[in-house]
Protein backbone atom coordinates (compact mmCIF):
# COMPACT_ATOMS: atom_id res chain seq x y z
CA UNK A 1 0.00 0.00 0.00
CA UNK A 2 1.04 3.79 -0.41
CA UNK A 3 1.84 6.02 2.32
CA UNK A 4 1.88 9.98 2.51
CA UNK A 5 3.31 11.32 5.61
CA UNK A 6 1.68 14.93 4.84
CA UNK A 7 -2.16 15.68 4.92
CA UNK A 8 -3.74 16.83 1.40
CA UNK A 9 -6.79 17.32 0.21
CA UNK A 10 -7.79 15.27 -3.23
CA UNK A 11 -10.91 15.95 -4.99
CA UNK A 12 -12.54 13.73 -7.16
CA UNK A 13 -15.83 15.11 -9.05
CA UNK A 14 -17.64 13.70 -12.35
CA UNK A 15 -21.16 13.91 -13.84
CA UNK A 16 -23.36 11.12 -12.01
CA UNK A 17 -22.75 7.25 -12.90
CA UNK A 18 -19.30 8.21 -13.92
CA UNK A 19 -17.53 6.18 -11.26
CA UNK A 20 -16.22 8.12 -8.68
CA UNK A 21 -17.63 7.13 -5.75
CA UNK A 22 -16.24 3.51 -6.53
CA UNK A 23 -12.87 5.04 -6.97
CA UNK A 24 -13.08 6.83 -4.05
CA UNK A 25 -13.54 4.16 -2.04
CA UNK A 26 -10.87 2.11 -3.34
CA UNK A 27 -7.95 4.40 -3.31
CA UNK A 28 -9.21 5.05 0.85
CA UNK A 29 -8.10 1.68 1.25
CA UNK A 30 -4.37 3.03 1.00
CA UNK A 31 -2.50 3.93 4.21
CA UNK A 32 -2.74 7.46 5.21
CA UNK A 33 -6.08 7.97 3.32
CA UNK A 34 -9.26 8.84 4.39
CA UNK A 35 -12.76 9.63 2.98
CA UNK A 36 -14.22 12.62 4.09
CA UNK A 37 -17.89 11.50 4.71
CA UNK A 38 -20.46 13.98 3.92
CA UNK A 39 -23.78 15.03 5.53
CA UNK A 40 -26.50 14.53 3.63
CA UNK A 41 -30.61 14.77 3.35
CA UNK A 42 -30.64 12.65 1.16
CA UNK A 43 -32.55 8.69 1.88
CA UNK A 44 -29.66 6.11 2.46
CA UNK A 45 -29.38 3.72 -0.88
CA UNK A 46 -29.85 0.33 -0.07
CA UNK A 47 -26.75 -1.22 1.75
CA UNK A 48 -25.80 2.64 2.75
CA UNK A 49 -24.89 3.30 6.63
CA UNK A 50 -25.07 6.15 8.53
CA UNK A 51 -21.42 6.89 9.64
CA UNK A 52 -19.71 4.64 6.81
CA UNK A 53 -20.91 6.35 3.71
CA UNK A 54 -22.62 9.55 4.73
CA UNK A 55 -24.17 11.31 7.59
CA UNK A 56 -27.69 11.13 7.12
CA UNK A 57 -29.71 14.44 9.13
CA UNK A 58 -32.62 15.85 7.95
CA UNK A 59 -33.09 19.33 5.95
CA UNK A 60 -33.51 21.64 8.78
CA UNK A 61 -30.57 20.91 11.03
CA UNK A 62 -28.38 20.95 7.98
CA UNK A 63 -29.60 24.43 7.32
CA UNK A 64 -28.73 24.66 11.14
CA UNK A 65 -24.85 23.42 10.34
CA UNK A 66 -24.91 26.30 7.58
CA UNK A 67 -26.04 28.94 9.70
CA UNK A 68 -23.19 28.08 12.31
CA UNK A 69 -20.64 27.70 9.58
CA UNK A 70 -20.08 24.12 10.36
CA UNK A 71 -19.38 23.09 6.81
CA UNK A 72 -16.04 23.29 4.47
CA UNK A 73 -18.37 23.04 1.42
CA UNK A 74 -22.03 22.58 1.21
CA UNK A 75 -24.48 22.73 -2.26
CA UNK A 76 -28.03 21.36 -3.25
CA UNK A 77 -27.79 18.60 -5.78
CA UNK A 78 -30.88 16.81 -7.01
CA UNK A 79 -33.41 18.61 -4.23
CA UNK A 80 -31.28 17.44 -1.67
CA UNK A 81 -28.04 18.86 0.34
CA UNK A 82 -24.33 17.67 0.89
CA UNK A 83 -21.83 19.14 3.01
CA UNK A 84 -18.40 18.31 4.16
CA UNK A 85 -17.52 18.97 8.34
CA UNK A 86 -14.95 21.56 8.24
CA UNK A 87 -13.91 19.93 12.08
CA UNK A 88 -13.90 16.65 10.76
CA UNK A 89 -11.50 17.25 7.54
CA UNK A 90 -9.10 19.53 9.62
CA UNK A 91 -9.31 17.25 12.45
CA UNK A 92 -8.18 14.17 10.31
CA UNK A 93 -5.64 16.19 7.90
CA UNK A 94 -3.57 17.52 10.77
CA UNK A 95 -3.24 14.16 11.68
CA UNK A 96 -1.42 13.54 8.68
CA UNK A 97 -4.36 11.90 6.61
CA UNK A 98 -4.89 12.52 3.15
CA UNK A 99 -8.56 13.30 2.60
CA UNK A 100 -10.18 12.11 -0.81
CA UNK A 101 -13.55 13.73 -1.86
CA UNK A 102 -16.41 12.71 -3.42
CA UNK A 103 -17.87 16.31 -4.08
CA UNK A 104 -19.58 18.11 -7.56
CA UNK A 105 -18.14 20.85 -8.79
CA UNK A 106 -20.18 23.41 -6.49
CA UNK A 107 -18.32 21.76 -3.47
CA UNK A 108 -14.71 21.83 -5.42
CA UNK A 109 -15.15 25.54 -6.54
CA UNK A 110 -16.05 26.40 -2.99
CA UNK A 111 -13.24 24.62 -1.20
CA UNK A 112 -10.39 25.95 -4.13
CA UNK A 113 -11.78 29.39 -3.60
CA UNK A 114 -11.21 29.41 0.38
CA UNK A 115 -7.25 29.05 -0.42
CA UNK A 116 -6.41 26.32 2.21
CA UNK A 117 -3.00 26.13 3.58
CA UNK A 118 -3.13 22.45 2.18
CA UNK A 119 -1.83 20.41 -0.21
CA UNK A 120 -5.09 20.21 -2.95
CA UNK A 121 -5.38 18.29 -6.11
CA UNK A 122 -8.82 18.23 -7.81
CA UNK A 123 -9.59 15.61 -10.85
CA UNK A 124 -12.85 15.40 -12.82
CA UNK A 125 -13.74 11.53 -14.20
CA UNK A 126 -15.43 11.10 -17.53
CA UNK A 127 -17.18 8.16 -18.25
CA UNK A 128 -16.35 6.36 -21.71
CA UNK A 129 -19.42 6.90 -23.38
CA UNK A 130 -22.90 8.26 -22.75
CA UNK A 131 -24.27 4.70 -23.85
CA UNK A 132 -22.41 3.12 -20.92
CA UNK A 133 -23.37 5.98 -18.33
CA UNK A 134 -26.84 5.38 -19.27
CA UNK A 135 -26.04 1.85 -18.06
CA UNK A 136 -24.35 2.11 -15.39
CA UNK A 137 -26.81 4.59 -14.29
CA UNK A 138 -30.03 2.20 -14.81
CA UNK A 139 -28.30 -0.65 -13.16
CA UNK A 140 -27.33 1.75 -10.17
CA UNK A 141 -31.17 3.10 -9.90
CA UNK A 142 -32.51 -0.56 -9.85
CA UNK A 143 -34.05 0.35 -13.31
CA UNK A 144 -36.16 3.72 -12.07
CA UNK A 145 -35.84 6.02 -15.41
CA UNK A 146 -37.83 8.26 -13.49
CA UNK A 147 -34.43 9.17 -11.76
CA UNK A 148 -32.09 7.86 -14.52
CA UNK A 149 -33.82 10.56 -16.68
CA UNK A 150 -33.30 13.01 -14.22
CA UNK A 151 -29.89 12.50 -13.59
CA UNK A 152 -28.80 12.77 -17.33
CA UNK A 153 -30.67 15.96 -17.89
CA UNK A 154 -28.09 17.32 -15.07
CA UNK A 155 -25.41 15.74 -17.11
CA UNK A 156 -24.99 18.11 -20.07
CA UNK A 157 -24.46 20.84 -17.27
CA UNK A 158 -22.25 18.64 -14.79
CA UNK A 159 -19.97 17.79 -17.85
CA UNK A 160 -18.72 21.29 -18.76
CA UNK A 161 -16.97 21.64 -15.18
CA UNK A 162 -13.98 19.42 -16.56
CA UNK A 163 -12.03 22.63 -17.37
CA UNK A 164 -12.02 24.13 -13.96
CA UNK A 165 -10.39 20.68 -12.22
CA UNK A 166 -5.97 19.75 -12.43
CA UNK A 167 -6.79 16.96 -13.93
CA UNK A 168 -9.04 14.70 -16.21
CA UNK A 169 -9.00 11.16 -16.32
CA UNK A 170 -11.63 8.67 -18.13
CA UNK A 171 -13.02 6.02 -15.98
CA UNK A 172 -12.87 3.50 -19.46
CA UNK A 173 -11.42 0.32 -17.08
CA UNK A 174 -11.83 0.87 -13.31
CA UNK A 175 -8.24 -0.59 -12.38
CA UNK A 176 -6.51 1.35 -14.88
CA UNK A 177 -8.44 4.29 -14.11
CA UNK A 178 -7.52 3.92 -10.41
CA UNK A 179 -3.89 3.18 -11.05
CA UNK A 180 -3.78 6.41 -13.57
CA UNK A 181 -4.97 8.76 -10.67
CA UNK A 182 -2.98 6.88 -7.88
CA UNK A 183 -0.03 7.97 -10.27
CA UNK A 184 -1.52 11.61 -10.43
CA UNK A 185 -1.53 11.33 -6.43
CA UNK A 186 2.00 10.29 -6.09
CA UNK A 187 3.28 12.54 -7.99
CA UNK A 188 1.72 15.44 -5.92
CA UNK A 189 1.69 17.88 -8.75
CA UNK A 190 0.27 19.32 -11.48
CA UNK A 191 0.88 16.25 -14.85
CA UNK A 192 0.33 17.74 -18.56
CA UNK A 193 -2.67 15.81 -20.11
CA UNK A 194 -4.02 16.16 -24.08
CA UNK A 195 -6.90 18.51 -23.19
CA UNK A 196 -7.73 18.69 -27.11
CA UNK A 197 -8.47 14.77 -26.46
CA UNK A 198 -10.32 15.34 -23.68
CA UNK A 199 -12.38 18.21 -25.19
CA UNK A 200 -13.39 15.84 -28.51
CA UNK A 201 -14.12 13.11 -25.94
CA UNK A 202 -16.48 15.54 -24.13
CA UNK A 203 -17.66 16.38 -27.60
CA UNK A 204 -18.86 12.92 -28.39
CA UNK A 205 -20.60 12.65 -24.50
CA UNK A 206 -22.55 15.88 -25.74
CA UNK A 207 -23.54 14.83 -29.31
Amino acid sequence: MSSFKEGGIYILSSPSGAGKTTLVKKISTNKNFSISISHTTRLPRPNEKDGKDYYFISKSYFKKLIKKNEFLEHAKVFDNYYGSSKKLVTKKINQGKNIIFDIDWQGTRQIRNKKLNYKLLTIFILPPSKNELIKRLIKREKKNMKTVKKRMKEFKKDLLRWKEYDQVVINDNLNLCYKKIMHIIKRREQIPYDRNFIKLHVKKLLS
